[in-house]
């Protein structure tokens, strides 16, 4: 009696079948085939490795003795050895992107995805161990010190961009890029790369605060790509919102997937209001660019920053009570010591827009504090909660703009493929057979 696992082998076979990842592998890598398997073959072993047992690169071959991989892939679990992998990885290296650039267009035609609309985003996967760039290929991206989005400045890094139809949030196309790459300077690139897939049809190009700068704005319109994108929170003035009548803001009727079970009294809600967004240029002879702007307020972003306003006030005062006791004890006998440490505890609890003290001293020169927080910046800073700007140079007869904001909404799809790109999950049935 043998027993071997089969889990999603059938489905990762037939779905590799139709996207044709041999054909278009050996086509694009030609000369690797042997007596025995192709450089496609191989990658396709590996992908269904990678889906059904995301552990580390190793031993393979034991996995596939294992699972039925034989007897869905035709494939001898011999041959799946450490160096056979490395060579099909190393002859597909060079084509990486014209890889997945064509397989996503094959799963496009093969599945009729609607490509109107792609959401694209980028990513960072932090690394442990030196990397010395003087050992790495400056042929492919570099694994060095960047922005990690995990915060792991100590840590060196690799990133990687994905694109992802809006139609059910299917990966159709992903770029890998140095750790030190500037995430700003991707998007014409994923752009023009998406133009290629997407063939004749127009598309809809969503993206991070990232995707605004005024190199990509201006690329964008010239190759007449729309998208849609928040604004970075610099770029638009406290004032700007602090001016808007919420009154006046017209509540978009759309529901977030969270809310749907909730009573309609704590569903959050958005409203839109409209205005024009420019851009200048870094040199004087650029023509200022002008595009939509959508400005949406937010019941749940209100909310939460609300809260996280509140929760800074409440451990500022704690900590400026206890140094108000203390002022003048062994720890803060001087003035300037208690004025340092009240300003260490308006900047790491961020309160130093409304945070106010004053240190003065007695005959004998010990110093006191008094201190209070100003409620005029406080209700000033309470009247822009919630709100945010998208733009795009869709026309109002195009997209109104609470459809704007639903377009943009979808942008959790690439959000989603990124976890399950870092945190696979498999299920493993077995079948069982006897030998003949």
């Amino acid at each position: 009696m043998v027993e071997k696992r089969l889990g999603a082998l059938p489905v990762a076979a037939e779905f590799l079948r139709r996207l044709d990842v041999a054909g278009i592998v050996d086509g694009l890598c030609p000369g690797g085939a042997s007596a025995h398997l192709t450089h496609g073959q191989v990658i396709e072993a590996m992908v269904a490795n990678r889906l059904t047992s995301p552990a580390p690169l190793v031993r393979v071959g034991d996995w596939a003795r294992t699972w039925a991989v034989e007897e869905v892939f035709g494939i001898e679990p011999d041959l799946l050895n450490d160096d056979r992998l490395a060579r099909a990885l190393d002859a597909i290296a060079p084509k990486l992107e014209q890889i997945a650039g064509t397989v996503g267009a094959r799963a496009i035609a093969e599945f009729g995805f609607d490509v109107s609309r792609f959401h694209w985003d980028i990513t960072s996967m932090s690394v442990y161990g030196a990397y010395p760039e003087e050992d790495q290929d400056e042929q492919y991206p570099v694994i060095k010190y960047g922005h990690p989005k995990d915060r792991r400045v100590d840590l060196k890094q690799v990133q990687a961009g994905l694109a992802v139809s809006a139609d059910g949030g299917i990966p159709v196309h992903t770029r890998v890029f140095g750790g030190g790459a500037a995430e700003v300077s991707q998007v014409v690139g994923a752009m023009k790369d998406l133009r290629v897939m997407a063939g004749e049809q127009k598309f809809l190009m969503v993206a991070d605060s990232k995707l605004v700068s005024y190199s990509n704005i201006a690329a964008l319109l010239q190759a007449d790509v729309p998208f849609i994108a928040p604004v970075p929170a610099a770029q638009v003035k406290d004032e700007v919102y602090a001016a808007l009548d919420l009154e006046q803001a017209a509540v978009v009727d759309w529901v977030p997937d969270r809310d749907a079970g909730k009573d309609p009294d704590r569903r959050e809600v958005y409203r839109v209001l409209e205005d024009v967004h420019t851009l200048a240029g870094p040199r004087k002879r650029d023509p200022v660019l002008t595009v939509r702007r959508i400005l949406v307020h937010s019941t749940g972003n209100a909310a939460g920053q609300q809260a996280a306003r509140a929760k800074r006030l409440a451990k500022a005062a704690e900590e400026m009570d206890k140094l108000a006791r203390a002022a003048g004890g062994r720890h803060y006998k001087t003035s300037d010591k208690v004025a340092a440490r009240a300003g260490v505890i308006a900047a790491k609890r961020r309160v130093a827009s409304c945070l106010r003290w004053h240190v003065e001293q007695d005959e004998s020169g010990s110093p006191s504090l008094s201190w209070h927080f100003d409620q005029e910046v406080l209700d000033a800073e309470a009247q822009v909660d919630g709100w945010y700007a998208l733009i795009t140079p869709l026309t109002a007869e195009q997209a109104a703009p609470q459809d704007v904001l639903i377009q943009y909404k979808g942008q959790g799809a690439v959000e989603r493929r990124y976890h399950d790109f870092k945190s696979p999950r498999c299920s493993c049935s077995t079948i069982t057979a006897s030998p003949p």
